[in-house]
This record gives structure tokens, sequence and C-alpha cells, in this order.
């Protein structure tokens, strides 16, 4: 049975750290399963893309659409982006019958404390025009199936969470 996992948040709250966490769990269980990781989808997919609306909604939208690809064909997919715009999460919501919204909640200041990629510092520096939650627009999630206090918890008590809430919704047995 397949499903996806969305994972939304400020850069540095956790996400991809959850992922991989996830990843493993379901790979230790013989599961399918795929990360589709915001960073590196842009990388390989998007390079030519920047961080306008527009260009953060086409990459966004690429994303809904492996999603899409890799969950009908049984996959267990686990996204890690930012995806900012409540529009294109309701898109995704929309395009993915068995879909859980996660909200990975950390205050901007702990993101920022913890800046893993740098990308904290570059924009201070305005070597980053668009940065989520400082200068560009963060709409976070209304009503998520669950929230995650990255602050707060372990990132094995965060995935733990997930699992179980994707069992509450009937995605696993």
């Amino acid at each position: 049975m397949s499903f996806v996992v969305w994972m939304t948040g400020f850069s540095g709250s956790g996400k991809t750290t959850i992922a991989k966490w996830l990843e493993e769990h379901y790979k230790d269980k013989g599961r399918q399963v795929e990360v589709l990781d915001g960073d590196e989808i842009r990388e390989n997919l998007s390079p030519g893309l920047g961080f306008s609306q527009e260009e953060r909604t086409a990459h966004n939208k690429r994303v809904i659409y492996l999603a899409k690809m890799l969950s009908r064909n049984n996959v267990i997919v686990i996204v890690s982006l930012i995806s900012p715009y409540k529009k294109v999460r309701d898109e995704a919501r929309d395009a993915l019958p068995k879909f859980m919204e996660v909200h990975v909640d950390c205050p901007l200041e702990v993101c920022m404390d913890r800046d893993v990629k740098g990308l904290y510092a570059k924009a201070k520096a305005g070597e980053i025009k668009k940065m989520t939650g400082l200068s560009d627009t963060y709409e976070a999630p209304e009503s998520p199936e669950l929230i995650v206090a990255t602050h707060n918890e372990t990132i094995a008590e965060s995935a733990q969470k997930i699992l179980k809430k994707s069992m509450e919704l009937g995605f696993e047995e």
C-alpha cells in the first residue's frame, strides 16, 4: 500500500533528517520507499529555477508529479520540501489520494541557529534575496494531519508520530 508523507517547514527544521529516518524504517520492513528531497530535486530536475513564487511553484509541481508517479507504483513517498505556499500544498493533497501533510514546526530562530546549510547566514549577508521566513512568505499549514515540533522532540520521536498517524489514517497495517 502506498501513500505520501508531505513534510513542510522552514529550512533547518528537520524535514530531511526525519525523511531519512523514515526511509530506513520502511526499507528495514522490506517496503519500497523513495524520499523526494527538495534540494536534490532542485539540483537534478530544476537546476535553472530560482526562488521566485512562480519558480518555487513550478519546482513543487514537479515534486507532486514525481510523488504521483511513484505512489501509483506502490512506493511509499516521503517528501521533504519547504513548500511555503498553501495553494501548492492543496494541489498536492488533491493530486495524491493517500496524502498526509506534516508540518515540521520549528521556530525560525532555532532553524537559524542550526543553519545546517549556511543559508540563513547567506540571506543575512544579502547573498540570498528570497529566503523563506525572512524575506519571503511561509504559509504555515492551517490543518495538517500532523504537527511535529523538532525543537522539543527527537528525530525518532517525530518519526514515530508520523508512523502512528499513518496507521491511524489507515495507510498502513
